[in-house]
C-alpha cells in the first residue's frame, strides 16, 4: 500500500485590481486582493506564481483596459495586515515581480484554458482571485515578459 504524496507543486492565481492599484504593488513588493480581505490571500502559497488582471486603468474607472498588468511569485511571508491610514488595514502577502510588459487579454483569449470557447470569461474576475492552469501562466509570462 502506498500512500499518496500531497502535491507540492507551484499553484497558478489571477488576482484581479485596477492597473493604478497594481502599480503601487508593484512598488511596494506586495499584492492585496478582495478589497484587503485576508481569507483570499491565505490561499495562496510561498511559491505560487500570480498574475494581475486590470479591468481598467483606474479604481472604479470606466476605461477598458483588460489587460494583464504584473506578474511575480509569491514570497514565504505570511499574509500580514498593514495600515494604510484611514482606517484602511488590508491583508499584504509579499511577491517578487518580474520586469514584464501590460498584455491585453484579447490577445490571448482563443489560446488560455480558463477563456478559450467561452464567451463568459470574465464572470470568474468578478471573484478577485481564482486558480488557472500551468499552461495559462506560462503562455501569459512568456508573452509579458518577451522582449
Amino acid at each position: 500500500m502506498s500512500l499518496k504524496q500531497p502535491d507540492t507543486s507551484p499553484r497558478c492565481w489571477v488576482a484581479v485590481a485596477s492597473a493604478d492599484h497594481v502599480m503601487v504593488g508593484r512598488a511596494g513588493g506586495f499584492m492585496q486582493v478582495c478589497h484587503g480581505k485576508g481569507g483570499p490571500l491565505r490561499r495562496i502559497k510561498p511559491g505560487d506564481r500570480v498574475v494581475y488582471y486590470s479591468p481598467s486603468q483606474q479604481f472604479k474607472g470606466k476605461d477598458k483596459l483588460q489587460a494583464f498588468t504584473a506578474i511575480g511569485i509569491v514570497e514565504e511571508r505570511d499574509p500580514y495586515q498593514f495600515d494604510m491610514g484611514g482606517g484602511f488595514i488590508p491583508f499584504r502577502r509579499d511577491v517578487s515581480w518580474f520586469d514584464a510588459r501590460p498584455v491585453p487579454i484579447r490577445l490571448l483569449l482563443e489560446q488560455l484554458d480558463f477563456t478559450s470557447g467561452n464567451k463568459h470569461w470574465g464572470y470568474q474576475l468578478r471573484y478577485g482571485l481564482f486558480e488557472i492552469s500551468t499552461h495559462d501562466m506560462e503562455l501569459i509570462m512568456r508573452v509579458m515578459t518577451e522582449v
